[in-house]
């Protein structure tokens, strides 16, 4: 049928025309409004639509709107926003934390309690279907010239072999040179020291003291308590030969800043209850974390800064979804906070290089693949603007069995002006694998991000040139990535800038949700504080304003690995693929949950029949959508199956 535009459409465009005639005769204020009435009427044509797609605004109803951090969609189709605090310190004094689900077939948002601050958690699916969701914020940044007591890292030492001590809050520490006095401002627990024997001889050599870390400050404000020097300090309350064996050292005590300070808690999150539940919590503090799923189920916590606000010194920990315990991995290896790292196929696990900020800039960032049973890492070489790995987004390009990554974007350490435009490709199947440069961005880009769609494209959109968005410099574009010609196209822009604390997520009926922004500024002249972005769009890809999609009318809600299923559809003749996607769990353009699997596949008269790989590493245990997808590269809504373990 030929297209007819509807009433109001001739409207717009006769209006658009008499504005456009005026213009020159009446100024640059009707130009600008006459060309902002031809983009809209332009972006609005089914043509247009059909070729780059189309932004629109989510309607979240006032009483729902929150400073979403993090994002996960889950088995029900739902999505869970979470705030937490939202990086406002007052909701964090009155300890007001938000979470609200969102079904996007009935634009339905329900609020969820919040029993902790979950702001900059980490976050994965579980195989049962729930999301876990472990660490988050204990205290705010302190910046310089807010702090007025002295403070900083106590390590605590214990030269007793033979047993642990806990040290309570408000355990005073007094220096023996500088004679000042520091309060500690949580328990802490020392472990018993380590004999160390000779090998050979099998002699004793001495004691290893156990370590323990806490934060301490100044009894009372002012610069003269701060300490410039490493002084040993005694502590106060203990008796008989805990006073000889216990003991502290401290480095620099002193008014600068103070970073943010993380929490042990952990949660699942039932997606049929709608509820969080405490689960055990981590061994170590962390706040920046990242979780990623292993090929058993279990899960791998890596990385953030602890209750002291110091980064976690290597000690990664697995959670077990049976026992919902956490245990040491037994082995150290340090990471820059929310470091990029996902599964691969051999059950090894692959770090981008890709972080959010927090850490040396000089220890653990360079790329690697990462044997967790051995602790071996190797190194792989090649990496485009290596110095520019923070903010950067990476991605496991479809299929994920041939293991190629595209790391996009990225910035300098820290509040650096460095913003990288490369794109960084790696097939880790090749013998020796090394990155090389793919298709650039138009721009430096920091904060971009990167959403797999069921046509086998990557949605890029968003970011900034510069830290948190400084100088009007949000990215107001959006593109899609075709891998496997590498190349990048640009489509509809976006009307919203996003950089620190965005995400996206792609939603079961195809279309992508995007959230967040937390600008530094609101302004080019960096003079207004920023308002952190509420809004919510949602893009609508080009192939969904095709005039069929096909549709998957019936199939199994579970599948073994090695197993398969038949879906009954009218249009299997067009089918060309079907894929498992998992749904996503991101946070600061970090989601090492997303992949794209492909699937066997055989058509018949009522149907396709596909079959689900039966390696545990490539598949982990859990819920997918599955996508078939037509001879035009349009894709079916998904269909949620579960991958038992």
């Amino acid at each position: 049928m030929k297209y007819r535009p509807s009433r109001r459409t001739r409207r717009l465009a006769i209006s658009t025309a008499v504005v456009l005639a005026l213009a020159g005769a009446n100024g640059p204020w009707l130009y600008r409004f006459s060309t902002e009435r031809y983009h809209e009427y332009k972006i609005n044509q089914p043509e247009y639509k059909a070729a780059n797609g189309h932004w629109d605004f989510l309607d979240v109803p006032s009483e729902h709107r929150i400073n979403t951090i993090h994002a996960a969609l889950l088995h029900t189709g739902k999505v869970l926003l979470v705030a937490g605090s939202g990086n406002n310190q007052k909701n964090f004094d009155a300890k007001s934390f938000r979470s609200v689900l969102w079904d996007p077939k009935t634009n339905v948002f329900k609020d969820i309690p919040t029993p902790k601050d979950m702001f900059c958690a980490g976050h994965t699916q579980l195989p049962d279907g729930k999301l876990l969701i472990a660490g988050g914020t204990k205290r705010y940044e302190k910046l310089q010239g807010d702090v007025t007591k002295a403070g900083g890292l106590m390590i605590v030492h214990n030269e007793n072999p033979d047993k642990p001590i806990t040290l309570p809050a408000g355990t005073r520490f007094t220096g023996k040179k500088n004679g000042k006095t520091y309060l500690s401002k949580d328990p802490v627990l020392v472990e018993k020291a380590t004999k160390v024997f000779d090998k050979q001889t099998g002699a004793f050599l001495r004691n290893d003291p156990g370590l323990g870390r806490i934060y301490v400050e100044a009894q009372k404000t002012g610069k003269k308590y701060e300490t410039g020097t490493e002084d040993n300090y005694r502590v106060a309350g203990l008796s008989g030969s805990d006073t000889r064996n216990v003991y502290g050292i401290a480095q620099k005590l002193a008014l600068d800043k103070k970073d943010f300070q993380g929490i042990k808690e952990a949660f699942e999150f039932d997606p049929v209850a709608e509820k969080y539940i405490l689960v055990d919590p981590m061994n170590e503090a962390r706040w920046y974390p990242t979780l990623t799923t292993l090929e058993d189920g279990k899960v791998l916590a890596l990385s953030g800064l602890d209750e002291i606000g110091q980064i976690v010194p290597g000690k990664d920990e697995i959670y077990d979804p049976a026992t919902k315990e956490w245990e040491y991995t037994g082995i150290v290896r340090k990471f820059p906070t929310y470091p990029a790292v996902f599964l691969l196929n051999d059950g090894k696990l692959f770090y981008s290089g890709s972080n959010a900020g927090y850490g040396p800039a000089d220890v653990g960032r360079d790329p690697g693949v990462w044997d967790l049973s051995t602790n071996k890492f190797k190194k792989i070489p090649g990496l485009s603007d290596p110095d520019q790995m923070e903010t950067s987004a990476t991605v496991r390009l479809p299929p994920a069995q041939d293991e190629k990554f595209m790391v996009i974007g990225g910035g300098g350490v820290g509040e650096s002006e460095k913003a990288s435009e490369k794109s960084r490709l790696v097939d880790l199947q090749q013998k020796n694998p090394k990155f090389t440069d793919g298709a650039s961005l138009s721009e430096g880009t920091r904060y971009p991000s990167a959403s797999l769609l069921p046509d086998d494209s990557l949605l890029v959109t968003g970011g900034s040139n510069d830290y948190r968005g400084r100088g009007g410099s949000d990215v107001l574009q959006a593109r899609l990535y075709d891998a496997k010609s590498d190349t990048y196209r640009r489509v509809a822009d976006p009307a919203v800038g996003r950089n620190y604390h965005s995400g996206s997520v792609l939603l079961p009926d195809g279309r992508v949700m995007i959230f967040g922004s937390d600008s530094l500024f609101s302004d080019q002249a960096n003079t207004r504080p920023g308002v952190f972005e509420q809004r919510i769009e949602i893009y609508t890809p080009p192939y969904l304003y095709r005039d069929s999609r096909p549709e998957l009318t019936a199939g199994p809600k579970k599948i073994e690995r090695g197993g398969t299923g038949l879906f009954t559809t009218q249009h299997a003749s067009k089918i060309t693929s079907a894929k498992l996607m998992r749904p996503s769990a991101v946070t600061h353009v970090t989601d090492t949950d997303q992949r794209t699997i492909a699937l066997e596949m055989e058509k018949s008269k009522d149907g396709i029949t596909v079959t689900v790989p039966d390696n545990p590493a490539l598949v982990p245990a859990g819920w997918y959508m599955l996508f078939a997808t037509d001879d035009q590269g349009t894709p079916s809504e998904g269909m949620w199956v579960e991958v038992p373990e």
